[in-house]
This record gives C-alpha cells, sequence and structure tokens, in this order.
C-alpha cells in the first residue's frame, strides 16, 4: 500500500507567526495561522483538515458497505464538524461529529444503518481518532 505524505511549516511564534501546509500529491496547498485556528481567520487548520480526511474516508467506506449489502449508492454527502476544545492546560479534538445524506435507492432502514455504524467504526480514519468520541447522523434521502 502507499505511504501518503503531506508536508507543514511554520515561521514565527504561535499568535503571530504563519504556517503553509501542502498535500504530497499536490492537490492542496495552503495556508494556516492561530486565527484561522482558534479564531475566525483566514487560512486551514488541521481540524479542518482531519474533518475533510474523515468526511471522505467515511463516505468512502460507506459505499462499500452500502454496495456489499446489493444497494450501491448513488450519492453520499457528509459532513464533519471537529471539535477542539480547552482541556487542562492545552486543547484536544474532543468529538467529530458526522452527518450525512445517502441516496441508495432500495435500501431499508435497519441495514442502512447497519451499513452506516459500520462505516464510522470501519473508516481507517475513525480507527485512527480511536481518543475521539464520533457521532454519526445517517439520513437516507430520495
Amino acid at each position: 500500500m502507499p505511504v501518503r505524505h503531506a508536508y507543514a511549516v511554520w515561521q514565527g511564534r504561535l499568535r503571530d507567526g504563519k504556517g503553509k501546509v501542502k498535500l504530497g500529491s499536490g492537490a492542496f496547498e495552503g495556508q494556516y495561522s492561530f486565527a484561522a485556528r482558534f479564531e475566525e481567520g483566514t487560512g486551514t487548520n488541521p481540524e479542518e483538515l482531519i474533518g475533510a480526511a474523515h468526511a471522505g474516508c467515511f463516505s468512502m467506506a460507506l459505499s462499500v458497505g452500502l454496495e456489499k449489502a446489493g444497494f450501491p449508492p448513488q450519492e453520499i454527502s457528509t459532513e464533519a464538524k471537529v471539535h477542539l476544545d480547552k482541556v487542562g492546560d492545552g486543547f484536544k479534538i474532543t468529538t467529530v461529529e458526522l452527518a450525512t445524506k445517502v441516496k441508495a435507492p432500495g435500501i431499508d432502514e435497519a441495514t442502512f444503518r447497519e451499513a452506516a455504524e459500520g462505516a464510522k467504526k470501519g473508516c481507517p480514519v475513525s480507527q485512527a481518532l480511536t481518543g475521539v468520541e464520533v457521532l454519526l447522523d445517517a439520513e437516507l434521502v430520495t
């Protein structure tokens, strides 16, 4: 299996410094900063990138689960909300809320729920975040 790469450079002190992140594939390169992470500043932040990775991973895992159940999806749309909270003297990602909407014709609710829970537990990003509470709101749409 391939090993994926990502790069980060940080210059300066925490509050007034600046950084750049870049994916090894070249698909994304952007700035990050204290303001982008802890306020409403311009740029991305580590939690947003984790959210994108989790939403993508979960959606792919759910697609496989639905296909194995005999109901290949037409579309899976997933949002991830990553909560960064003050814990003790530092910060911690405490919760990820996954909200997904799925078009999978013919599937019954029980089979859908089973596939969604399986994807939540089984996707590699969920497994990497085992110290984080992952909540799931899964909805079938027509």
